[in-house]
């Protein structure tokens, strides 16, 4: 998952998996879903970001812990 904003445009776009877009839908004002060909969710962006979010903080929380192996 990648978040980008753009300050040109005022909006951030959360990119959920790297599958290319086949369809949008905006399901609230300002905010558009990308679907893939199969209807999967593949990204959400978010009009007006500055004045919706919070965005000069961000945090993560309950990741799941990655699988590692240590030599």
């Amino acid at each position: 998952m990648k978040l980008h904003y753009y300050p040109e445009t005022d909006s951030l776009y959360i990119d959920l998996n790297p599958n290319p877009g086949a369809d949008s839908r905006e399901v609230a004002d300002g905010v558009v879903l990308d679907l893939d060909a199969d209807g999967n969710v593949v990204g959400i962006d978010i009009q007006r970001a500055s004045h919706r979010l919070d965005l000069k903080t961000l945090e993560t929380e309950a990741l799941p812990a990655l699988n590692v192996k240590l030599r």
